[in-house]
């Protein structure tokens, strides 16, 4: 183990006059950073203990949207979510990701900031551009079940792990930062992560400066939502690919839809060619059809992961036929009642 030094926050202004080494690191709950720590994946010389700071602690509700501290734990998050019908992505997608033990520990802000789970990055001995830009990635050809196929590279295909993003960029998150030399900014999620390109290790536009202080949900009309995490095993699994949908329909149009993808993209997935071709469209299997079509048609595979593309339009399409089904057996009751 290096040695390192810790530094305590408690308020958000010890943040702004905060000084920092070089290679200094911000721990929060700790799930991700330890463990990369204990693996000399990262060393760091400075620890900034993020997990007391009071301020950003809670969730708040306001008239139109839903303000979430960055350290309000995954479990205190999933259960104020599952009291909420627009957040129901959110606390499904948290339940079906870690065990109750982690959940207990990690954090919003760290959930967001948790790396990459590829087998090369966590193995000092493998070469990885993200972990040491320049030496090569030995995912692209060797065993790569687990890796995108959207968002890829020649220089890194490996996976965003987390299903919270997944859920919040098909809710239109956005992030609150918060730094020394800009100060507070508030950023879409969709716009706040990289693809790899050539320069893997770049894997957000968060400043050297900058800790993220809260998530910002709007609120809105989802209609009908639903995770849908497909994995190696039934539980404590990274996805292989996943689905988070919301759905609005008005006399088999879709008028509404909340859509994003996880274990196929270099970052959580926003299937901006799929909804858009799909919102103010007659729902049919056709339809479904040619919107993933329009989303896979950059894909790329690598192998061991050649299967990804037919599993992520089996599971596109089996979670919107559920959605819709949901909703026409919603709409029988109600008028079954009103004639009654």
């Amino acid at each position: 183990m290096n040695p390192f030094s810790v530094q305590h926050i408690k308020h958000t202004q010890d943040i702004t006059g905060l000084s920092t080494e070089d290679g200094a690191k911000y721990i929060a709950g700790g799930t991700n950073l330890i463990d990369l720590m204990k693996l000399q994946v990262e060393t760091p010389s400075q620890l900034i203990n993020l997990s007391q700071w009071e301020d950003e602690q809670s969730i708040t509700e306001e008239s139109d949207h839903f303000r979430i501290g960055a350290m309000v734990t995954n479990t205190t998050l999933a259960n104020y979510a599952y009291q909420k019908p627009s957040l129901s992505l959110l606390s499904q997608a948290l339940l079906s990701g870690a065990t109750v033990q982690l959940r207990n520990r990690a954090t919003t802000g760290g959930n967001l900031l948790q790396r990459t789970r590829c087998y090369y990055f966590y193995d000092t001995t493998k070469a990885c551009n993200k972990r040491q830009p320049g030496s090569g990635c030995a995912a692209l050809t060797s065993m790569n079940r687990i890796h995108a196929i959207l968002g890829t590279s020649e220089d890194c295909i490996a996976t965003h792990p987390s299903d919270m993003a997944v859920a919040m960029m098909a809710l239109n998150a956005r992030v609150v930062l918060n730094g020394h030399s800009d100060g507070i900014r508030e950023i879409p999620l969709r716009d706040f992560y990289c693809e790899p390109g050539s320069t893997p290790h770049v894997e957000n536009v968060l400043k050297d400066d900058e800790v993220i202080s809260a998530v910002i949900i709007p609120k809105q009309c989802n209609g009908t939502q639903y995770y849908r995490k497909v994995r190696d095993r039934s539980s404590y699994a990274f996805a292989l690919v996943s689905v988070a949908a919301g759905l609005v329909l008005k006399n088999d149009t879709i008028e509404k839809l909340t859509l994003a993808f996880g274990g196929v993209g270099t970052k959580p997935w926003y299937p901006a060619s799929a909804i858009k071709l799909l919102v103010g469209t007659e729902f049919s299997d056709e339809v479904l059809d040619l919107a993933i079509d329009a989303e896979l048609a950059d894909a790329k595979v690598y192998g061991s992961n050649n299967f990804k593309p037919d599993l992520l339009r089996n599971t596109f399409k089996s979670v919107l036929n559920s959605l819709y089904e949901h909703q026409r057996e919603n709409e029988d009751y109600e008028g079954a009642l009103h004639e009654n």
